[in-house]
């Protein structure tokens, strides 16, 4: 366990948040959004049910003052590596999202990627080893 700084409970609090809206919106909304976006409904749903997940377990960490350093890299690459993913899945081929499809999935890579990069920050400036 390490002291979280407040900058890294900051960033993970926002990630939280984004990730919590983004799980309702595609969760409840995958049809709207699947037409909108033209992509596929059950992407957008199964989306939203992982980042219910997702959301809780960043806000656990938000809400601590002391986390599990290796919880916090799991956030960190994870969503590095959803950034990248995101950005695969638009040149394979898999989807054909129109123009506002491509536009949401670059926005939230980006956001993604902007989350890792707090995350990052924030865990180098949080206190060394707490002991209980």
């Amino acid at each position: 366990m390490i002291d979280a700084s407040t900058f890294l409970r900051r960033a993970l609090l926002a990630d939280a948040i984004f990730s919590g809206v983004a799980a309702l919106s595609f969760t409840f909304g995958a049809g709207a959004f699947a037409t909108l976006f033209n992509l596929p409904e059950s992407l957008l749903r199964e989306t939203g049910l992982f980042l219910i997940a997702y959301t809780a377990l960043v806000g656990w960490l938000a809400a601590r003052s002391a986390v599990p350093r290796p919880l916090v890299l799991l956030v960190v690459v994870g969503n590095a590596a959803w950034t990248a993913g995101s950005i695969v899945l638009l040149f394979s081929g898999a989807v054909s999202p129109n123009i506002g499809g491509e536009l949401m999935v670059v926005a939230q890579a980006i956001a993604t990627g902007v989350f890792a990069e707090l995350q990052y920050v924030g865990l180098r400036k949080s206190g060394g080893v707490v002991t209980a």
